[in-house]
């Protein structure tokens, strides 16, 4: 065992405190993420990948069609066995519930209802605290993969309205290489066209909206291309791993 390892679990140790109490099998697995069964691959950056994180997660499997999450479709039904997965998280000993696709951000008051704990389901949750923190000139940029499926529902749900916010946005071309892996779960996909993809949309984004203050990433699978997207754009990019990041901290103190 390393020095700084020793180190790390004597931290550990005294996060714990005085006393010892248990209660689950397993520890450590604050963040709790709620997954769709799916094929498609994940590169490091994704949030299905769990070497994306400096911190422990813990996923949990939902055998749902990610197509059927658009509000068009949305039905008890259909959020029942998210709900039962978050209180499965819950009961695990998760202290915070995430998702691993913003569809489910038309869900957000109904699934943190449903626990104890925060939930939160989408980077929209962030756009407001972005916004306040941009001149008033500009405007809070969204990277969706279908702007055609983002209705003002979602956003509603993240407690604001376009109406109070200015925020432009923009998804893939239409058949782009990424909504084909993504969108369609493919197990196999060409990296150099991906890529392509990701700067098309970041050029044209920046093109048509050149007012753009920040841009947040309401598509989890961008993530891994967080970089890229800063540099093209020059501004602020904000990705559910950063999200993730910020509640698990806020889950563990502080110094004292």
């Amino acid at each position: 065992m390393t020095e700084n390892s020793e180190l790390h679990i004597l931290q550990a140790m005294q996060d714990i405190g005085p006393g010892l109490k248990g209660g689950y099998t397993t520890y450590g697995q604050d963040i709790g993420i709620l997954m769709m069964r799916t094929v498609f691959p994940r590169l490091p950056g994704d949030i299905g990948n769990a070497r994306s994180f400096r911190v422990p997660v813990r996923y949990r499997i939902v055998d749902v069609d990610p197509l059927n999450l658009t509000e068009k479709n949305a039905d008890s039904q259909l959020i029942r066995p998210f709900i039962e997965a978050a209180q499965e998280l819950e009961r695990e000993g998760c202290r915070a519930i995430t998702t691993s696709c913003s569809f489910l951000g038309g869900f957000q008051r109904r699934l943190a209802d449903a626990v104890h704990v925060p939930v939160f389901t989408s980077t929209l949750l962030l756009v407001p605290i972005v916004y306040n923190m941009l001149s008033r000139e500009r405007k809070v940029g969204i990277m969706t993969e279908s702007q055609d499926i983002l209705p003002e529902a979602y956003f509603k749900q993240a407690g604001w309205s376009s109406r109070q916010i200015p925020v432009c946005v923009t998804g893939q071309a239409p058949d782009s290489a990424f909504s084909k892996l993504i969108i369609g779960d493919n197990a196999e996909g060409n990296r150099r066209q991906i890529l392509e993809c990701i700067t098309e949309m970041t050029e044209r984004h920046m093109r048509e909206h050149p007012d753009t203050g920040a841009l947040v990433l309401e598509c989890t699978n961008y993530a891994p291309f967080a970089g890229l997207i800063r540099a093209i754009s020059g501004v602020p990019v904000f990705s559910i791993i950063d999200l993730v990041e910020f509640i698990d901290r806020s889950l563990k103190g502080g110094i004292l």
